[in-house]
Order: structure tokens, then sequence, then C-alpha cells
């Protein structure tokens, strides 16, 4: 074997070795010219007509599998489905005072703990807004 030969070898399972490695796409397209370059150099191309090969497969590559990329590395937050949730109306069925550190609130038939946005002592009984979730608590505030 000719050296260029190997050392697009190399070069190959060097990028799929990585490539494995990830958990995202990152070296896929430089294998794919690689390994155009490794076909050149084993078909007697000179090494120049290798080494453009290489760069433009691999470009080529990348911008041919972009939308696909975007797609696979899409990311958006997840929502869950206490997300929704918020903007919603909850009524306080324990006093809420953050600096004791109680409070708890029911909405769409769940009892959560809740703390108030403002910092405020909401009581029992009264219709807040849940303005966010943070963890296992309900931030609210007053309803206008």
């Amino acid at each position: 074997m000719t050296t260029p030969i190997i050392v697009w070898i190399a070069m190959l399972e060097l990028f799929v070795v990585i490539e494995a490695a990830t958990a995202q796409l990152v070296t896929i397209w430089f294998a794919v010219g690689t390994l155009a370059s490794l076909i050149a150099a084993l078909v007697h191309a000179p090494i120049a007509i290798q080494i453009v090969l290489f760069v433009v497969v691999s470009v080529v590559a990348l911008f041919a599998t972009r939308p696909l990329v975007r797609k696979i590395t899409n990311t958006k937050e997840a929502r869950l489905n206490a997300d929704r949730c918020i903007g919603q109306t909850a009524v306080i069925t324990e006093t809420i005072n953050n600096i004791d550190g109680t409070g708890m609130a029911k909405i769409d038939g769940k009892v959560w703990t809740a703390r108030s946005a403002d910092g405020s002592v909401i009581p029992e009984g009264t219709q807040v807004t849940v303005d966010k979730i943070e963890g296992v608590k309900l931030i609210v505030s007053l309803s206008a």
C-alpha cells in the first residue's frame, strides 16, 4: 500500500471512531470526504486531486445534510404536562407564606406546594394565577 492510502484509511478510522464516541453528528462529513479521497487514492489519482476531493465532498456532505442535522440536534426545551398550568387559575388550600415556607395550591385536581411571586402572604381560599413552575413548586400571584 502507498502512503496516501494508509493516511486516508487512518483518517477514516479516526473520524468513524470520533463519530461513534459522540452523541451528535460531529465528523460524519469528514468521514465521507475521506472515503471519497481513499477511493481516489486507490485509483492512483494525484495527491492534489485527493485533497481537493476531500474538501469538496466534505463541504457538500455538510450542506446536503444540514437540514437533517438541525432536526436531529433540535435543542428546543421539552414541555411538560405540568407546563399547561402556567397562566391558569389555582385555589390556595394552605396559606402561602414564603418566609415560613408554607403554602399549597390546587389546580387541575392536583395539590402543589406553592409560593408567592412577590413574597406576599396569600390566605387560604384565594384564587391565584400560576406564573411559573420551579421544580415542584408553583410560583403564583394574585389573580387580576
